[in-house]
Formats: structure tokens, sequence, C-alpha cells
């Protein structure tokens, strides 16, 4: 055989072996996808898990300015990128997606897009689908960001955000939710600075991407009366009937047993007590 043959069935073997061009995504089907990468594609959510926006209490002011930013964009105006950061089961990712809901109820057709932390080395490749759709307006969402030690992926989304010379497309808007306010662990911060030739720029090297963000919403973990208020909305929400006294011993007692109160525990209690009651949600 001729090299030149040869080299022939090489390229076609190759060609086999890799895969075609994504093609390019219908938003029309759906308002909300989720990005997997390898093979790149945006696969449409039919049902979004949400809660409604009126029924996330205790956190009026992040509610409040999460909203009015998702407005101004959707309707093509400026607005920030948003890192949703504090305690745990506080309503941070449900706010996100209550949010997206409010928004479109409102009038304004806003897609919700799903990225994971696992394909942040994806994010040029997934805004390069985005970009080519400038007549739709994407809310790009990450749930969970946060970086271990010597976790490179999040120099993936520094450039995106602000600085890179394309830079984050003007028709999407990033948000994410961490536990972290910094997104990276206070060892990792510290170790920098005990190791490193010159501590201060490399601390100022970890720490820069959650300067990206143009707003920071932080979450507490809540009091009893809003935990309590939380709960009695969601059984008016749903019409579960409970004596008022027994409610609050259980919930009080539920919260103690989990050692922690959140909207999340309050969540939990919720679902036990509708189950036993019969109750669908």
């Amino acid at each position: 055989m001729s090299a030149a043959a040869l080299l022939a069935r090489i390229a076609a073997a190759l060609e086999r072996l890799a895969p075609a061009p994504a093609a390019a995504p219908d938003f029309a089907e759906a308002e909300a996808f989720v990005w997997q990468a390898a093979p790149d594609r945006l696969c449409p959510v039919r049902e979004v898990s949400r809660v409604p926006l009126a029924l996330l209490l205790g956190i009026d002011r992040a509610r409040d300015t999460l909203l009015q930013n998702s407005l101004q964009f959707a309707k093509g105006l400026p607005a920030n990128n948003a890192l949703l950061w504090g305690a745990r089961g506080m309503g941070k990712s449900s706010l996100v997606k209550a949010v997206h809901a409010e928004v479109r109820a409102r009038g304004d057709d806003l897609k919700l897009v799903e990225l994971s932390r696992e394909d942040l080395p994806s994010i040029t490749r997934l805004l390069a689908h985005l970009r080519a759709a400038p007549a739709e307006r994407f809310l790009l969402f990450c749930d969970d960001l946060s970086f271990a030690q010597d976790d490179q992926h999040y120099k993936a989304l520094k450039a995106v955000l602000d600085g890179g010379i394309e830079g984050r497309p003007p028709n999407v808007v990033f948000y994410a939710t961490s536990n972290r306010r910094h997104l990276m662990p206070r060892e990792m911060i510290e170790n920098e600075r005990s190791t490193a030739i010159n501590p201060s720029e490399a601390v100022e090297e970890k720490v820069s991407l959650s300067d990206r963000f143009g707003l920071w919403l932080g979450f507490h973990p809540c009091g009893q009366d809003d935990y309590l208020a939380m709960i009695g909305a969601y059984c008016a929400a749903f019409g579960i009937g409970i004596d008022p006294e027994v409610l609050r011993a259980e919930a009080i007692e539920w919260a103690a047993t989990r050692g922690a109160r959140s909207g999340r525990v309050a969540w939990q209690y919720v679902t036990d007590l509708a189950g036993r009651r019969g109750v669908r949600l």
C-alpha cells in the first residue's frame, strides 16, 4: 500500500472517531436547559424543580436585589453577575430558580441554563452556542461553585466573566451559589500566604474570581421566628391542617434533632408532615 493511500485511511479513521459537531440547539423547546459536555449538548428541561418566590421567606433583601437585577437583564438593560454565598440550606439555588420563574411570569422570555462545576472547562464552547442566539436572553447558573486545592477550573471562568478578549456575551448573565464568599477554602488561601514567594500576589490571584461578580448576596442562618414562618407559609400554601401549638412543638423538635434551622430543614419537616397527613405536595 502506498504512503498516500495509508495516510488517507488514517485520516478517514480519525474522522470516524472524532465526534460530529454539536447541532445548534433549539431554544424554543423549553425555558430551561442543562449543559452537558463530551459530547457537547444542551438538554432541555421540561419542568424545572423550584419553589414559588412568595414562599421564600427570611431572605427579602437578597430576593429583591436579585429579582431587580434579573428584570433589568431580561429587558436588555445593564445587569451584574451575581454570587449568592453563605449558610447552607437557606435558599440560594431556590432563589435563582424562583427569580427565573418570576421574570418569565412578568412577560420576559428569559432562558435558564445550568452548568455544573465539573464542566467549567467547556464554558467557552457553551458560550459560543449562547452568543450565536442574540435574540435570546440567558441566565447561566452554576450551583455549589467552589474550588479545592490545585483545582484549576476557576481559571476557565475568570476570563469569561471579566478580562478575556471576548468576555461574557451581552445576552448572558452568570449567577453562582457557594457556601464560601471567596469560592475557595480558607486553608487554601492561608497556604498561599505561607508558601508563595510573594504571598499577597498569590492570594490576590486566588480570590480575584469572586471580585468578578458585581453582586454579592449573603445568606445567613435563620432564627426560630423565621424558621417557623417558613413552615407556616408552606402549610398554608399546600393546605396542611394542623393545630398551631402542635405544629410549633413538632417543628422546634425537628430542628433540634437536625441541629440547625434553615429553609431546607423547614421543607424537610413539611415533607414529613404532609406525608403523615396524607397531603400531596
